[in-house]
């Protein structure tokens, strides 16, 4: 009997030991998942915080010309490394009519001291990619503002009337926001990569950023409100 006992409490033993990687991995997944229909959600805040407020926030004729848009919220300054800034956000183009927008795909930000010095030690940054020259090049696996394409800090207000030359002719207009203040703001130097992890858990399996933007592919609920804002803002791009 005791015998029976002990061979019992080693199985069942087993079963918990054998079970726990399962368990874990579940675990992390759910925590993955939930990283990302955060950031989702924080993304979608910066887009209506960036259009609600038409006096201080990004040209709404800018982003009636943008191709795509980089949303990346909450980039963080390593306190460790002088300078260094990281973040992953988000891409979103519009569809091959020009009308809405795509499902969104994952970036991640990373680089020195690129300019983001006004204030707060986490900064959202917004980047509007105006021709497809840029977007091909961010789409590719690893690309650098103001080497890949050319980049200006963007004007903010009510209209665009503001811009200067170099800002007229950028492929790339760049933008942040720290404690609620919008910004055109330089990146160069800044590099973007497609956040393979984040594609992953929005889509339940590895895809590239350009099979996500450039197809009419169903962006996941977690990315509905990210969509509608930019949709209430600017569902049609308007051609120069």
């Amino acid at each position: 009997m005791r015998l029976t006992k002990l061979m019992l409490v080693a199985t069942l033993t087993a079963l918990v030991a054998m079970s726990a990687p399962w368990i874990s991995k579940s675990t992390v997944h759910a925590k993955a998942d939930n990283d990302t229909a955060n950031r989702l959600n924080a993304a979608a805040d910066v887009v209506s915080d960036m259009m609600g407020a038409p006096d201080k926030g990004i040209p709404k004729d800018l982003l009636d010309k943008a191709a795509c848009v980089v949303v990346v919220p909450s980039v963080k300054k390593a306190a460790f490394v002088i300078g260094a800034k990281y973040g992953r956000g988000f891409i979103v183009c519009r569809n091959k009519s020009g009308r809405d927008w795509s499902a969104p795909g994952g970036v991640r930000i990373e680089g020195g001291s690129f300019g983001l010095q006004i204030g707060g030690s986490s900064t959202d940054v917004v980047m509007l990619l105006m021709n497809q020259s840029a977007i091909d090049k961010l789409l590719s696996s690893k690309f650098t503002i103001g080497a890949d394409a050319s980049a200006a800090a963007g004007p903010v207000g009510r209209t665009a009337s503001a811009q200067t030359d170099a800002q007229l002719h950028a492929q790339l207009l760049t933008y942040s926001r720290a404690q609620g203040l919008f910004a055109g703001v330089s990146l160069d130097g800044a590099t973007l990569r497609p956040d393979d992890d984040a594609n992953k858990d929005m889509y339940g399996r590895t895809m590239s950023n350009r099979d996500i933007v450039l197809t009419n592919l169903q962006a996941p609920s977690t990315a509905a409100r990210l969509i509608a804002e930019l949709n209430k803002h600017s569902s049609r791009r308007v051609n120069e």
